[in-house]
């Protein structure tokens, strides 16, 4: 099978709109977190999440962007944008039908959808609906106008697995170029899910963190006094390309994609497993297919999305597969992300790659007393980043309906 590398990086998060001001706010430590600005949350038991500031469309995108596509859709083509400038491949020197999109989304069009049903109450329910409104909620809609915007014309779909959609894209694209089905793709994930019905719905299923007094302390992954997520938008975009495409055209090649699994809980609609089955059955898969060992990862980044049952079945199962392992480290981005639903795995794939490339781990900021109940022999970073060698690096993403989904990337040689 062909060799898959990462040429290029994209990122607008919460915590830094482009690539070198989200890392640098990750190794810091930096929480996004923070009251509500989008709608009026007073009324909600949720009135904080990590939202992305001083985001303006206009100044990246024309017109027709920014009238076919949802906030989500906005994200996911300023990343995209980013990570095709950062690869600097040539369309021109390539026929269209080598470059793809695959990239996932939980949501899509959210935002969209609920202002237009504002607006058809509001008119005494007259159907006086934006032709666009059907387009711009479309879950498969980023990819869609990112393919359309620089001409791409290989394989495009979506993939929708929840909080696991962009590993999964990230997974199929890599696979894609394995197989010899295209030369380059274009993958990641976006979700602008910052809305009254995300929020409300999310604080129903009791999801959510409501420590409205300390938002920047709010997602604490492993620590006893953990109460849920923080909700975060964005997007993370990963140019992978056939290494020997990438050699010939003098790419600096990041990191490789060494491998990734796929499997379900078959559980619950909402839970994770318990015992962790489907996840540790995820990595150890991962691990297969990457031709490595469990002794050669260094980092692994914890799906812990601060949820007092989620992070202990992820904690169990990564003590299944890799009990005191003194060469692995764990570390939840999400504490200073938040959770970007369908963009989490891509933003946390991107820091696997940088990881490598720094040869530095960022902290799980916020946890100041880990659970008893989390196992003793796990290697957790917390306080400050460490500096360290990383050869490989594991991002595990699991996401409602039981979806798991693992990505491994490595350093080049």
């Amino acid at each position: 099978m062909k060799r898959v590398v990462i040429t290029g990086l994209g990122v607008v998060a919460p915590n830094g709109n482009n690539l070198n001001d989200f890392w640098t706010n990750v190794i810091n430590g930096k929480s996004a977190a923070a009251p509500i600005t989008r709608f009026n949350a007073e009324n909600f038991k949720t009135r904080f999440a990590s939202q992305i500031s001083n985001f303006d469309a206009t100044q990246h995108l024309d017109r027709n962007d920014i009238k076919r596509g949802d906030l989500y859709s906005q994200y996911a083509l300023v990343a995209a944008g980013q990570a095709i400038a950062d690869s600097g491949f040539d369309l021109a020197t390539m026929s269209p039908f080598d470059v793809g999109v695959i990239f996932g989304s939980a949501q899509g069009g959210m935002q969209t959808f609920e202002e237009q049903l504002r607006e058809y109450n509001a008119t005494d329910h007259q159907p006086h609906f934006n032709p666009f409104f059907i387009p711009k909620t479309l879950i498969n809609m980023a990819s869609g106008l990112i393919s359309i915007k620089y001409g791409f014309m290989g394989v495009n779909f979506t993939t929708v697995t929840a909080c696991a959609s962009s590993n999964t894209a990230i997974m199929d694209a890599a696979n894609y170029i394995r197989w010899g089905k295209a030369k380059i793709i274009i993958t990641g994930g976006s979700d602008a899910p910052v809305t009254e019905a995300s929020i409300g719905g999310y604080n129903a299923l009791k999801a959510l963190s409501t420590r409205n007094d300390a938002p920047e302390k709010a997602s604490r992954p492993f620590d006893a006094d953990r109460d849920g997520f923080v909700m975060g938008e964005g997007a993370g975009v990963l140019v992978l390309e056939e290494y020997e495409h990438a050699r010939k055209r003098g790419a600096t090649i990041y990191a490789e994609v060494a491998g990734a699994a796929m499997t379900s809980d078959a559980y619950h609609i909402t839970a994770t497993h318990p015992e962790g089955r489907g996840a540790i059955q995820a990595m150890k898969l991962a691990l297969e297919d990457a031709g490595l060992n469990k002794e050669d990862i260094n980092f692994l980044n914890a799906h812990a999305t601060s949820t007092p049952v989620g992070d202990q079945s992820e904690a169990n199962g990564i003590y299944e597969v890799y009990g005191d392992s003194k060469k692995l480290f764990v570390s939840a981005s999400k504490s200073i992300t938040g959770h970007l639903l369908g963009a989490a795995g891509a933003i946390e794939a991107i820091i696997a790659v940088k990881s490598l490339m720094h040869g530095i781990i960022p902290p799980t900021i916020n946890t100041e007393n880990i659970d008893p109940a989390i196992p003793a022999g796990l290697q957790i970073v917390t306080g400050d980043a460490i500096e360290t060698n990383v050869n490989a690096a594991m991002s595990n993403t699991f996401g409602f309906g039981g979806h798991n989904g693992v990505v491994i990337v490595k350093k080049f040689l």
